[in-house]
């Protein structure tokens, strides 16, 4: 990863005390896409939509042959035609139920579908991206206000993983569990530009959730996490490791997005590992963005967006500065303190 250090331009933000939760994303504002030539998509489909209650308005079926990791931009245009054809006016978000295609040339395809292929940031993948004006935004309807329709992947490696991941998902916000957020301060110190931004230590009783930030490479042995955010490579210890349903976890690396190629970054973590272990949902750039922390989720942002009741897509979305080279994936709908 190469070194960038950008200026810090947001303050610090937390949750002010007594604050209502929020009403988040509902199911009848997500649509969901299933490739037709992936047995796996067709399967964590059904499953999706029957655990969500997905309307079948809002059910869109394409055909991706052979599992490509990234789509040319031609060929990524003439799906979003297709899939945005079949969306009624009132969707805000959608979920793609497969891991490949998760890019567009150096876009993630979340952010290519969300805010449009972006080939200047492919011309100079170190460059400043381009804003998101979703980014810490207060609007509930992102496509009815603001003409971006959220989107991320649910990946359907293994049926199973995949089932696991929307049941914690759902179970999340049934009741309110005792929870910390764990941020860590690692020895990568290119990798730490976004410490400026973890929440102050404390504890929100309304939550029952503790905020800790520990200066360590990996976090080993804690059964409550809700959040995880940290700067590395890859991480360790992850087996140690529980998560509460609608956990959220990331780490500030070039490659973390680029999903199933390990081949080429063999000393890069995959995001799928964060799903693996237990998160909810996830977020990796597929392409070497420099270490601006615009071109990650910024802690407070995330932090402040999900406590207040956001769903997990809307959370992540808005924490993410300039998200073109990013991929978010996970469990869009899970929200552990949204009002009920």
């Amino acid at each position: 990863m190469a070194r960038i250090v950008a200026g810090l331009a947001v303050a610090l933000v937390g949750v002010p005390a007594g604050a209502q939760p929020a009403t988040a994303l509902q199911s009848g504002q997500l649509a969901i896409v299933i490739n037709d030539a992936d047995p796996h998509s067709v399967a964590v489909g059904a499953y999706y939509r029957e655990r969500r209650n997905i309307p079948a308005a809002n059910v869109v079926h394409v055909s991706i042959p052979g599992k490509p990791h990234a789509l040319d931009p031609a060929r990524f245009r003439l799906l979003k035609q297709q899939i945005d054809a079949g969306l009624g006016p009132d969707v805000q978000a959608v979920l793609m139920i497969w891991t490949a295609p998760y890019r567009v040339a150096c876009n993630g395809i979340t952010a290519a579908y969300t805010l449009g292929y972006d080939a200047a940031q492919c011309a100079r993948t170190c460059a400043p991206g381009q804003p998101s004006a979703y980014f810490n935004a207060a609007t509930r309807r992102p496509f009815s206000e603001l003409n971006m329709r959220l989107s991320m992947l649910l990946p359907t490696e293994s049926v199973a993983q995949a089932r696991a991941l929307i049941d914690r998902g759902t179970g999340a916000g049934f009741r309110t569990l005792p929870a910390t957020a764990y941020y860590l301060v690692t020895s990568d110190s290119a990798r730490n530009t976004r410490a400026a931004f973890f929440p102050a230590p404390g504890r929100i009783a309304a939550r029952r959730l503790n905020t800790r930030t520990l200066r360590t490479d990996a976090l080993e042995g804690a059964r409550d996490i809700l959040i995880y955010q940290t700067g590395k490579a890859a991480v360790d210890k992850l087996d140690t490791l529980g998560f509460v349903p609608g956990a959220l976890a990331d780490h500030l690396t070039s490659f973390g997005g680029d999903l199933l190629d390990s081949a080429s970054h063999t000393d890069q973590m995959s995001s799928l590992r964060w799903l693996e272990a237990g998160a909810t949902a996830s977020y990796g750039t597929v392409s070497e963005p420099c270490n601006y922390w615009q071109k990650f989720p910024n802690p407070s942002v995330l932090f402040k967006n999900y406590v207040q009741g956001n769903s997990a897509i809307e959370a992540y979305w808005k924490s993410v500065a300039w998200p073109a080279q990013g991929v978010f994936i996970g469990e869009p709908l899970a929200a552990p303190y949204a009002r009920r």
